[in-house]
This record gives C-alpha cells, sequence and structure tokens, in this order.
C-alpha cells in the first residue's frame, strides 16, 4: 500500500436508466432512482479513489457504510457521486460523500474500506464453500 493522501476525491457520474429504478431492483414500488443503487455508485466512487493508493495484489473492500437518501431522482437524470478520503488508520480508510442529481444533493455517507490481499481473501471467502455442503 502506498502512502494515502487524505482529502483526495473523485466523482463518478452516470444517468439514472429503468434498471436502477426502485420498482425494478426491489426496493420500493415507485420508479425513481433506488437506495441500493446509489450507495453502489457511492461504494464504486470510494474503492475507485482508494485504487490509485494500493499495490499489486491489494484491493479494497467496504466494511461500513452509513448512509441517507434525501431526495429522489427520476428516470434519464445524471447522478453523480464524489468521494473524499478523511481518515486513513493503517489499512482502514475513511470517505466521506456526497451524491448529487442535476439539481439537489441527494444523499451523503460515510464509508470505511479495509485494504486486503485479494487473493488470500478470496481464498478465505471460497473456504465457506466446502463447510456448506
Amino acid at each position: 500500500m502506498k502512502e494515502i493522501r487524505l482529502h483526495e476525491t473523485k466523482t463518478i457520474e452516470k444517468k439514472v436508466t429503468e434498471n436502477m429504478l426502485a420498482n425494478r431492483v426491489g426496493s420500493g414500488d415507485v420508479s425513481v432512482y433506488a437506495t441500493p443503487m446509489m450507495i453502489a455508485l457511492m461504494e464504486e466512487c470510494a474503492s475507485s479513489l482508494l485504487a490509485s493508493f494500493l499495490e499489486e495484489g491489494e484491493t479494497s473492500v467496504g466494511i461500513r457504510m452509513d448512509a441517507t437518501h434525501d431526495a429522489a431522482t427520476p428516470l434519464s437524470m445524471n447522478v453523480k457521486a464524489t468521494a473524499e478520503i478523511i481518515k486513513a488508520e493503517g489499512k482502514k480508510v475513511t470517505f466521506q460523500i456526497t451524491a448529487m442529481d442535476e439539481i439537489d444533493t441527494i444523499g451523503t455517507a460515510k464509508h470505511e474500506r479495509f485494504i486486503v490481499n485479494k487473493e488470500r481473501f478470496e481464498q478465505k471467502a471460497m473456504r465457506k464453500q466446502s463447510c456448506a455442503k
């Protein structure tokens, strides 16, 4: 892991499509941008930002997300998430994330990720398969 610089930011933008609506993903019955999709965008943004600080063989996994979804966004509107690194404690990195559509701030989050060795992490998870049978 390289030295993680505080206050680094990254923004990711997407257009809301039908498969991102609450009534399509099972998180409600309204035709607006779904909360799980907003959280996925936030996590993608933080993960992508942190990736620039990782060495070969490392990845990060989300360990905590405390989010609010404050405003509805209709189909076809653009949404974006901006993540900022606010704390780094060893392999645990904390982000402040803001999501917006073309009009409003639609959500905020505090998100934590942990840096792991990708191969070892996946191997440990796969061992559960032999225990579950």
